[in-house]
Order: structure tokens, then sequence, then C-alpha cells
């Protein structure tokens, strides 16, 4: 019996009347496809991810996930750096659901750290093991030589931080922090002996001290440890949560933020807040000041971008920082000294992933400016001016890095056919792939359509931003049946290509597979997503607070309903996570619009989640937000559910507990409510084995066609 099946044997043997298991012909579907590819063909291409630039000799490295094998690669220049060669210098070779991660170059860039294995978002959570490895399995911290020598493992842990000197390296394992040696095989050593949850290691650039960030829950310190005296202290301890530390160049002072405590409930709306603040500590001196803080009103209530650190230390003594005082996510300048915050990147855009040039002059970064449903590389001066691009057009960049040379940027990139590679850019080129024909040859890059950007009306009136999947060589006289998809998050944003995230690589594939199966799929960035603002991302009652988006998934259909091409009956929901949770709320309150569903890890019930988030969180001493927030809750409408829905749920998810689904199923039951599922043992809620996807969408494909009578045509024969 074939692992996909024992799968599905599980769940039959889960399953109970009026149940209906998630049926097994959904292997027949991933290997047959009406536009002539299979599931197993579009979800092939290697995905990279963890970006790096070597501090010196412009070397670049990332992790390059291939049919859930991940591997090390590096990118070495050539004499006139004007080609790079590529290589793996890892070679792991199984879909064992065993994660790569957290890489850190040594500084001579002649070896690279790396995590593997275990939860690499919940740290020192334990090891899941989706592939019943029944020895067991662990997160250890390795290192890797570029020079062919092999691997070795330093010792159970994670979060790698490499010392300046190059011979040793930092990590944490059991929220303690402990030190090992990176050419030898002596025993790691305990550094310390400290409370709470650490993270963010920070090495002086002396090599001196090391700064990093102890969580004691609801407040945190910024730990700093001198190595010479085996001293510990915490700088300037209060009951805020202190974060995020950066080094001065000359290892004489440290930054960090300041955001007050105690946190909100997660999932309601933070327009405005206590303000947070920028502190600066000297070392030499051991006082503390504050350096700038934040007005009250927008942009009271810190957001981060993807960054190795929310806090950059630019030339001149120049912190970079993250702020939406307009309303949208910008970068600023302000000096150690205090000051007015200078803007740098002013407009109605979001700036994203942020990285600064090793001279500190420059930071480059991605940002939606100009194109609004894409991403593309920008760069500003420390010191200020306007911002330049570095790349436009129909594509989607992002994730920039510089190189050692302080000019030379490696990024990530795609467009509506080619998947997620890496590329370098340098001057006014365009990018280059560092790794030429990375797809296998059976990708069906010419088989895909081209998503078109759609704006629709949500039933309250609000404008809501699309992509609209039409199947290729379709007459707008037939009526298709169509799907309506959401994104997880909910801070995500779907784009008009391949994502930059896996999790939504592949939910892009998933679109287009069911587009190539004569599905017309739309593809819906809800309100409280990213890309928009902070109003439409931090939306009025949205989520546990009142569920204000499931006017955008009545917007959606309403818009697929007045379409000629679609079939009104027809109209089905998919998503995971949040999209999960409103593929459940669209089916419990609206199935006279939606004839069924695909629940991938769903909310069901906010009152389970919010304490799953914030455990302080107590509806008892809540009962306003309690109420609301059950209101908000698929649970609260199953009694007008009548539609069939396909649930999917890995029952070791740290995101969305295996609860959520339990709850439905029994409810689902007491209503008499058709429904199947597909349980995934052991199995997180960004699923870790290629096979679980391959079989979670194959699933899904296979549910839609039976509940909305599609018959897509088969391969042609050769």
């Amino acid at each position: 019996m074939t692992v996909v099946r024992r799968m599905l044997f599980v769940a039959a043997i889960l399953s109970l009347s009026p149940v209906v298991a998630a049926s097994e012909s959904h292997e027949a579907s991933s290997k047959e496809a009406a536009g002539g590819f299979t599931l197993e063909q579009v979800l092939s291409a290697p995905f990279p991810t963890d970006l790096v630039a070597a501090p010196a000799k412009g070397k670049f490295a990332w992790v390059a996930s291939t049919r859930g094998q991940r591997n090390i690669w590096i990118a070495e220049p050539s004499e006139d750096e004007k080609t790079y060669s590529t290589r793996s210098i890892t070679r792991y070779s199984a879909d064992d659901g065993q994660e790569i991660g957290e890489l850190a170059w040594t500084p001579d860039a002649s070896a690279i750290a790396y995590t593997r294995g275990g939860d690499l978002e919940f740290g020192d959570k334990p090891a899941p093991n989706p592939a019943k490895v029944v020895e067991g399995v662990e997160q250890a911290v390795w290192v890797v030589a570029l020079s062919g020598s092999g691997q070795r493992k330093v010792g159970e842990g994670h979060l790698p931080a490499i010392s300046p000197q190059g011979g040793s390296l930092a990590y944490v394992l059991k929220d303690q922090i402990w030190l090992g040696k990176l050419a030898d095989s002596d025993m790691p050593i305990q550094l310390l002996h400290t409370r709470g949850s650490i993270h963010s290691l920070r090495w002086s650039p002396d090599g001196s001290f090391l700064a990093f960030v102890s969580d004691r829950g609801d407040h945190s310190f910024i730990g700093l440890y001198k190595l010479a005296s085996k001293a510990l202290e915490y700088l300037d301890p209060g009951s805020d949560h202190d974060r995020e530390p950066v080094w001065s160049p000359d290892s004489s002072q440290l930054a960090f933020l300041r955001l007050p405590s105690p946190e909100e409930v997660r999932f309601q709306p933070q327009r405005a807040g206590i303000p947070w603040s920028i502190r600066l500590h000297n070392v030499r001196s051991g006082k503390d000041a504050e350096v700038w803080k934040a007005v009250e009103g927008p942009g009271s209530v810190f957001r981060e971008v993807a960054a190795d650190s929310q806090l950059l230390w630019g030339a001149d003594d120049r912190i970079v920082f993250a702020w939406e005082q307009d309303g949208w996510t910008h970068l600023y300048a302000v000096p150690i000294g205090g000051g007015k915050a200078q803007g740098l990147t002013p407009g109605g855009f979001e700036v994203e992933y942020v990285s600064l040039s090793p001279d500190r002059t420059t930071v480059f970064y991605s940002s939606n400016q100009n194109d609004i449903d894409r991403r593309h590389i920008w760069k500003v001066a420390v010191a200020g001016g306007s911002p330049v691009a570095v790349t436009q057009g129909a594509g989607i960049e992002t994730a920039p890095v510089v190189g050692s040379d302080s000019h030379t940027v490696a990024l990530l990139w795609s467009d509506a056919r080619l998947p997620l590679r890496p590329a370098i850019v340098s001057g006014s080129s365009p990018p280059r792939d560092l790794r030429a024909s990375a797809a296998p040859a059976d990708f069906p890059f010419s088989e895909l359509v081209t998503p078109q950007a759609v704006v629709l009306q949500s039933a309250d009136g609000m404008a809501i931003h699309a992509q609209l999947f039409l199947p290729r060589a379709s007459n707008r006289s037939d009526r298709h049946p169509a799907v309506i998809f959401f994104h997880g998050g909910s801070r995500r944003q779907m784009l008009l290509g391949w994502h930059y995230m896996l999790y939504y690589s592949h939910a892009y594939a998933m679109n287009q597979y069911l587009a190539s199966r004569g599905y017309v799929v739309l593809s819906v960035n809800y309100r409280s997503g990213i890309g928009y603002g902070m109003e439409f991302r931090e939306a009025l009652n949205y989520g546990a607070a009142g569920a204000s988006e499931f006017n955008d998934v009545e917007g959606a259909g309403v818009y697929l309903r007045s379409r000629p091409d679609v079939d009104p009956k027809r109209i089905a929901l998919w998503g995971g996570s949040y999209g999960g949770y409103l593929t459940a709320l669209g089916l419990a309150r609206a199935s006279d619009l939606f004839a069924a569903g695909v629940d991938f890890h769903g909310v069901h019930d906010w009152n389970q989640e919010l304490r799953n988030w914030s455990p302080s969180y107590d509806p008892a001493t809540q009962p306003d937000v309690a109420r609301v927030a059950w209101e908000a809750s698929p649970l609260a409408s199953v009694n007008t559910w009548r539609s069939p829905v396909l649930l999917i749920h890995g029952d070791d998810d740290r995101n969305v507990p295996f609860s959520q689904t339990v709850a439905l199923t029994y409810a689902l039951r007491k209503q008499h409510v058709e429904f199947e599922q597909l349980i995934f043992p052991d199995e997180i809620h960004d699923f870790l084995l290629f096979r679980t996807w391959v079989a979670g969408y194959s699933a899904a494909a296979d549910f839609l066609d039976r509940r909305l009578g599609n018959k897509p045509a088969s391969k042609a024969a050769p």
C-alpha cells in the first residue's frame, strides 16, 4: 500500500456516517489532467528560500527544496565577476520532512552553518516527524565546508550565530545559549544559564559581546553577555517588550526596539496604541537613552518588515527602521543622537524585504510601488534622496541581499509562468538566473495561464483586488464551474505570478492546475491582508472582532455568479489556514451561494485560536470579546451549513490546533452535513512532506470534480 493510500485509509477509518471518506480516485486525478500536466509536474520546480550573501568573496547561498528534498546551494563568481558557478554543498536525498534554514556564513566564506530538522517557526518545540521515522528525529546545528570535505553536526539546537573571528558559533538549545567550535569535534559548552525563551543572537563586530533577546512572555529583555568576564547583564530592563538588538560598527553601542506591554489579543485591528520607541545602550558608559519615539495615532503600533533585523545601523550612525505614520509601511532614518525621522520611501505602497549594503550606505528593498499586485526591487541611500528602481516589468522580484562588494544584488524572482528562482543583478542590467535549467524538463511552463488583475466590490462596497485564472482556449459562451481561493495569514497577498512563499507558491500551482481542468479560478486578496495600506490590513471588525471579511467572500461569489462564463450553481471555495476559516465561514453562512468547499486546517472557533496565540487570553474574563469572537466563527453559523466540505488537517499543527477540525466534524455530524476528511498524522501546519501536498491537492481536485460535476477530458494519448 502506498503512503498516499495509507493516509487515505486512515482518513476512511476515522470517518463515520453521514461522513464520506475522501476518495482514493484522487490518485488518478494527479496522474491525468485535462490541461496535459499533473499536480506533481506543476509542483516539481525547486523552491528557493533563505537567500544569504557571504561577508566576503562575492558568494551567495540559499536552500532549494525539490520534491521535498532540501539542500544548500551556493553561487561563486568567476574571476571577472561576470559569471557564477553554482553547486549543491549538501546531499540530502529524501522527502523526509526535515527543514533546512537559518544559514550563517563564516567570515571568510569558507563554510556555512545551518539548522536541520525541527519546526523553524516555533524553535524549541518538539521536532515534527511527519515521515514517521521510527528511530526519531532531532533539530540540530550543522556546519558544511565549501571545500567538499563534508558536513559536521555541532550539536542539537537551532539559530546558529558565527562569531566574527570565525572560530566558534553560538546557538540555542532548550532556551539556553551554547557555544560550539567550527573546526574540531570538541563538545559544545553551555554559555550561560538564564530564564526565558532565547532568540535573536547578535555578536558584536569585535566578537567581545553576545547580545540576545530573553522573552519572558508578557515582557522581554535585551541580554548582553561579556565573553572575557563571563558576565551577563540586561539592558535597561522594564515591563515592556525589548527586541531586535543591532550593533554599531565599532561595538561600542547597541540599539534596540521597545514595544509597550501588554500585547494586544491577536486577530483584531490595531491602528493605534501606546507608541513604541528606539533605545540606545552605550556599552562603555552603561548609559541608556531614547533615540526616537513614534507619535500617537497611525504608526504608533510597530509594523515589521522582512529583514535580518528590524533596525539597520547605517552610515554616519543613522538608524534605519520601518514606520507607517502615513498609513503605509515605509523606511525612515534617524541619527543616533535623536531628532526627527527622515522618510526614505514616501508614497502609496508597501516596503517589504529590506537589506543593508555592507558599506552601510544603501538600503535595498522590495515593494509594490507603481505595481500594486507585484513586487520589484528598489534602492535608496541611507542619507536620503529619491529611491531608484533596480528591477521592473511584468515579473516579481523580492528578498534582495547585497553582495560583499556592496553593489551586486542577489534576489528571488518569478513571473506568471516561471516559478521562483535565484538571480543576480548588477548596475542597470536585468536579472540573470544563478542556476540555469533548475526546473525539470517536463515542467509545464507553456501550459500555464497568465492571471488577470480584477478589482471587485465586496458586499459592503469595498474595492477588493483579485487574480482571475481562466481556462485556456475557453469559449465565453461555456458555463464553467468556478472556485474561489482565499490565502492564509491573514497578513498575506497573492500576486500576479508565482509567490515568494512556499505555501502560496503551492497554492498558485493548485490554482493553475484547477484552471487546466476547466475551472474559472478567482484568488481573492480580502481585507486584513497586506499590500494595500494599514487601513486595509487593520480592517475594522475583521477576524475575531467581527468577521468583516465575509463581505469580501460574498462579493467574490456575486462577482463570479454574474460572469457569463461561470455556472452560478457550481461555485466552490477553497483555502488554507485563515483561508480555511473563510471557506468554512462562507459555507456556514451562504450555502445557497457556494456549492462546496475544501478547508485546509481552518479556524472554526476563534476563542480556541486566540488562546493559541495569546496564552493570557481568557474568554471568561473578557465576555464581550468572547461573544464577538464566537459570533465571527463558522461554528456559530453551522445550523445554516448545507454544502459538502472536504476537511484536510495535520494533527501536529502548531498554528491552528487540530481540535478546530475535531470540533467542526462533531458539529457537522449533528447537522447531518456531508463532509469528507483527509488527516495527516504528525504533519504540521505548513506541510513538511512534498507527498502530503500532492495527496492533499489531489484529494481536493477530486472532491471538487465530484461535487461540482466537473468532467475534464483525459490527457490525450501520445
